[in-house]
């Protein structure tokens, strides 16, 4: 699969999470793929498992898609999930097999305020 197509499938998988349309959603993943959540230390296996735990969470998420970089077999989204009126700052990193996502990996930062000491360098970003 070339590059164009996948960034294609990547934005039409965000557009379809946006819309809560889990199935479209789930169309990028192999029906073995893996999702890891280093920082809560979770992993789940396979599409539909996946696809079952976001539908299953309580509240409406929002994404915000910031920038995807990526070439061949690597993606990387920037977004910002929006969960119960929260915002996240994330990362998802996604490995491809033959044009499906095989293993993705995501990072989620909590946002804070910039520290006193470096308050003459910094600039909000929205």
């Amino acid at each position: 699969m070339e590059d164009r197509e996948i960034r294609a499938a990547l934005d039409r998988h965000w557009a379809a999470s946006e819309a809560d349309a889990f199935e479209a959603e789930h169309e990028l993943y192999r029906e073995d793929a893996v999702l890891d959540y280093p920082q809560s230390g979770e992993r789940i296996r396979g599409r539909r498992n996946i696809q079952q735990s976001r539908a299953a969470q309580p509240n409406r998420k929002r994404f915000t898609v910031r920038r995807i970089i990526g070439t061949g077999e690597q993606w990387v989204t920037e977004y910002v999930l929006t969960y119960g009126g929260r915002p996240s700052y994330t990362v998802s990193i996604m490995e491809f097999i033959d044009g499906k996502v095989a293993r993705e990996t995501q990072y989620f930062g909590d946002p804070f305020e910039p520290g006193p000491s470096r308050a003459q360098w910094v600039e909000r970003i929205p």
